[in-house]
């Protein structure tokens, strides 16, 4: 019985053991996914992009297309402006966040959400600190191209996985799914990097006649 009983007790050490090493080799991966995709957001202090934006159903019919712009610039700020048939503009001063829909005469404000898990553009513009905090992060490169998937630690997300790529350091495309399988991807073009841009860039004026929403 006492042979058994050191057996039990010697399994049971060693499958602590490997859980332990288990944790501590997937705590390295994350840091180095974080320090990876952190140094290349860090090289961006402004980011300015077209983008074509397509929604999929979680069968994978499309939903919507559009095209829209993007003006970026760290930390905190930034414009996302999306063309009809889906007209929307969100900005940011790095305090409070804008959202303007013209077909319903509106703009909502609220305080800017610094876990940067509600907005791409707010992820992208944000405080680099913040990733690890708000984000489990695993990648996978294949030479020149950095693929990146960031899942949420908070569960009050729009999005419950979102997948990052750059291509020879410079940002890609991007793909957000939510809880029921939809999938929106966001395809960059005609980027430019580090451009000078006045904050007055990232101040909203209320239109006339538009009503304000405060959250």
């Amino acid at each position: 019985m006492m042979n058994i009983v050191s057996v039990k007790r010697s399994l049971t050490a060693a499958l602590l053991g490997l859980i332990s090493l288990i944790g501590i080799a997937q705590a390295q991966e994350q840091s180095m996914a974080v320090a990876k995709l952190t140094a290349l957001l860090a090289d961006a202090h402004t980011i300015d992009a077209d983008f074509t934006q397509l929604t999929l159903d979680g069968s994978g019919v499309r939903i919507q297309e559009a095209r829209g712009h993007m003006s970026l610039k760290r930390p905190g700020k930034f414009t996302w402006h999306t063309e009809e048939p889906m007209q929307q503009e969100l900005v940011s001063d790095g305090k409070t966040v804008w959202l303007y829909d013209p077909d319903l005469m509106q703009v909502t404000m609220q305080t800017l959400d610094e876990r940067m898990t509600h907005t791409p553009a707010l992820l992208l513009s944000g405080d680099m600190a913040q990733i690890e905090e708000s984000f489990f992060v695993e990648y996978q490169q294949n030479r020149s191209i950095v693929d990146f998937v960031l899942t949420p630690k908070a569960k009050d997300t729009l999005f419950d996985r979102l997948r990052l790529s750059f291509r020879d350091g410079l940002i890609n495309d991007m793909q957000l799914e939510d809880a029921v399988g939809q999938k929106t991807n966001l395809y960059f073009f005609d980027l430019k990097m580090n451009t000078a841009m006045d904050d007055s860039l990232f101040q909203f004026n209320v239109p006339e006649g538009v009503d304000v929403i405060e959250e």
